[in-house]
Parts: structure tokens; sequence; C-alpha cells
């Protein structure tokens, strides 16, 4: 009697499962896609933090070049000393050069004080300045802040509130001129904390150069730079004060009330005699008056001459 023999029945091509060496070949594939997506992803990335931190840097110098330039521009100088003008301190902080600059001007205040009936309250006439700070973070930059003290006191280069503005800064550099010309030889420091009696002022001209760098945090995450130049850039700005402000101590423009048309200092009802109001500048002349101030126009005596000190005053301060 023959044995019936057993058919195993063959499994379908739907029925079957994958093989090791399909699915070493999928892992294998897929691995490929994530390596090629992670490098496009870190591309984009660095091309981004590439992208923000030089607009960053190169919108940090100029920005802050540009507010020193228009507070220099209306540096105030009327009515005071010429020891008060100006200041210029030759600084280094970290081996890095780090020099501080103070005046009086007349941009309107940018911290906003409260009076007592709780209003906000800029002034016309503030204490300005300049200074670097080391860098709590990171001891290779400096911080740049801006001083500011509400009105001009005895102490004009002293006191205020300091306003943050960059923590990028690598140095900040102040040449003083005191003549134009190729050779004109700069100084490091102006006032009287310089030490030498001639310079006290206002100088020629001034150099202002400020050195911004990328931040070192994304520069070690993502950035790639070939060489140490491309992370590093100086701006540098040149302001020129007007000579009609570079005048003798004896020639100080200075507030005054003018004298009344055909009035004397000894008989208010004469007139016809020359007389020089003192701290003025105006000498009337038979009711009629000349501004002799730099800068200023004529009066005369309709009331012309109180509008002369009012505009001398307006170019003093630079408006």
């Amino acid at each position: 009697m023959m044995k019936g023999t057993r058919h195993t029945p063959k499994a379908s091509a739907g029925d079957r499962g994958f093989t090791l060496v399909e699915v070493l070949l999928v892992i294998v594939i897929m691995s490929m896609m994530f390596v090629s997506i992670s490098k496009l992803m870190q591309a984009a990335r660095r091309t981004r933090d590439t992208i923000h931190n030089f607009q960053e840097m190169q919108l940090a110098g100029p920005a802050v070049l540009e507010l020193m330039i228009r507070d220099l521009r209306g540096v105030f100088t009327t009515s005071r000393p010429r020891n008060t003008w100006l200041q210029i301190t030759d600084r280094t902080v970290n081996g890095q050069d780090a020099d501080r600059i103070d005046f009086v001007t007349t941009t309107d205040s940018l911290v906003v004080n409260l009076s007592d009936g709780s209003e906000n309250v800029r002034a016309d006439v503030n204490e300005v300045g300049y200074m670097m700070r080391p860098n709590r973070d990171n001891d290779e930059f400096l911080e740049v802040y801006r001083r500011e003290d509400f009105g001009v006191d005895e102490e004009p280069f002293n006191g205020g509130s300091y306003i943050f503005l960059s923590d990028q800064v690598k140095g900040f550099n102040i040449e003083v001129f005191t003549e134009d010309g190729p050779d004109a030889e700069p100084y490091d420091g102006w006032g009287e904390i310089s030490g030498d009696e001639e310079l006290i002022g206002l100088p020629a001209w001034i150099r202002l150069s400020l050195t911004v760098e990328l931040k070192p945090r994304i520069d070690r995450e993502s950035m790639d730079f070939s060489g140490r130049d491309r992370r590093t850039m100086t701006y540098t700005r040149v302001v020129r004060f007007p000579e009609a402000l570079r005048v003798a101590e004896g020639e100080i423009p200075r507030l005054a009330l003018p004298q009344a048309p055909g009035a004397t200092a000894s008989d208010p009802e004469a007139g016809g005699d020359d007389e020089v109001v003192p701290g003025s500048g105006i000498t009337a002349t038979g009711g009629r008056g000349q501004n002799n101030t730099k800068g200023g126009g004529r009066g005369s005596g309709d009331g012309r001459a109180a509008g002369s000190v009012r505009s001398n005053v307006e170019t003093v301060g630079g408006r």
C-alpha cells in the first residue's frame, strides 16, 4: 500500500517577509537620506547665522558712531569756560583701546525724567559721554555705553545714567588734531586731564575709530571662517568743529540781555553815546547796535539786536 506524499503549499509573494539583506539595504538608504538632509539643514543654518551676524556687526558699528556724531554736532559752548567744553581720556581696558569722550550737547535727552507732577521731562541741553567697559561674559570684548546727565551742572564730565549700546566692541580709539594737513600730529587726550594747558577748548577735528567683531558664541557653533580678518571690521568717522567755536577765552559767546535802544548804562534817557553791554558782545551806537560775536548778525534799535543774540546762540549750539 502506497503512502501518500505530503505537499506543503508554497507561500505567495504577498505572504513572504523581508529578508535580512533587504532590511539592511533599506536602513542604509534611509541613513544616507538623513545624512543628506542634516547637511542641508546645517548649511542653511550656517548661512542664516552668517548673514544675521554680519548684518548685526555692520549695523552696530555705524549706528554707535552716528549717535556719537549727532551728539558732537550739537556741542554747546555758550557762557561756559573753555576747560568744560570737551574732555577726551586715553584709556586701555584688557589690552584694548577704550578711550572715553565727554561734552555738553544740545541734543534732546534720550533718558526720560519725571518731574514733580509725574510728567515726562526732556532737557534741551545735556551732559553726554561715551565710554567702554569690560564684557562680563567674555574678556576679549568690550561694551560701549552712552552717559547722559539731565541738564548741565558744575561737573559736566561726571554723573548721569548709562545706556548700553553694544557688546561686540574690540576697541575704540580717538585721535585729536589741532591743525589741518597731512603732517598734523594726533593727540591721544584732550582737556585738563591731558596735563597740557594748550589742549583745552575745542580742537580742529577728531577721528573716531570703532572696531567690532562677531560674537564668539555663534562663531563656535556653526560659523566657518577662513581667516580672522573676515570677522573683524573697523569703522572710522571724522568730526570737524567750526572755527567760530574755537575762540579765545575773552571771545566766548555769552548769554545777556541787549541794552534798550538809545540808552546807556549810566543814563537810560540819554542816547547817542557808544556803549558796550558787558558779556553780550553787542555795541550800541546812537540807538543802533551790531553783534560782534562770531556767527551773529546785525541788530538795530527796533529790537533786532535781541534776535541777533538768539540767532548766535542757536549757531553755537549746533542746532
